[in-house]
């Protein structure tokens, strides 16, 4: 008798074990899915404001195509070719903007120093966002890694969490001004 309460408390204990690792495991799932959302929208906020700076007139028209067409695909990419498009739109905007007086030129226009201010937060999001993401990603990939989390199915039909991958370096001109 003594046997079989010692068997269903240990039971017991490996079930609240196992409903916590999972529970836990949904809240890594859960903060991947917000890290993302908030990802998307720096992304999105990004390539917005740099295609209205692009359209503003205030670049000279090689420099403005170049950021429209590169703002355009990463806000137009599907999901399987955004990595891409977003890392393009990095290498557009420091293209762009590799020298200071490009800056210059865009702080004397009008609504320039505002447009400046708001390309350099966007660009200077980016990363903090992606980091965030990527960090929940390597959190619940350490816990899916587990054997007792695959032995009992523990992340049920949940995809495997993805990394968000990208060239993210802003303009070294911007990420000056972002100090300031």
């Amino acid at each position: 008798m003594t046997t079989l309460i010692w068997i269903a408390a240990a039971l017991v204990v490996i079930g609240v074990y196992l409903s916590w690792t999972a529970g836990r495991l949904d809240r890594l799932h859960s903060r991947i899915d917000a890290a993302r959302a908030a990802l998307d929208a720096q992304l999105l906020r990004r390539a917005s404001v740099a295609q209205e700076l692009a359209t503003a007139g205030i670049l000279d028209p090689a420099a403005s195509m170049v950021m429209y067409q590169a703002a355009h695909a990463a806000r137009q990419a599907e999901e399987e070719h955004r990595e891409v498009a977003e890392s393009e739109l990095s290498q557009a905007l420091r293209a762009v903007f590799a020298e200071a007086p490009q800056v210059e030129a865009v702080r004397q226009a009008p609504g320039g120093e505002e447009s400046l201010a708001e390309l350099t937060q966007a660009v200077r999001r980016v990363p903090m966002a992606r980091r965030f993401h990527n960090d929940a990603v390597r959190a619940a990939r350490a816990l899916r890694r587990h054997r007792k989390v695959r032995w009992f199915r523990l992340a049920g039909h949940a995809p495997f969490p993805m990394a968000f991958e990208m060239d993210d370096e802003p303009p070294a001109v911007l990420a000056d001004r972002a100090g300031h």
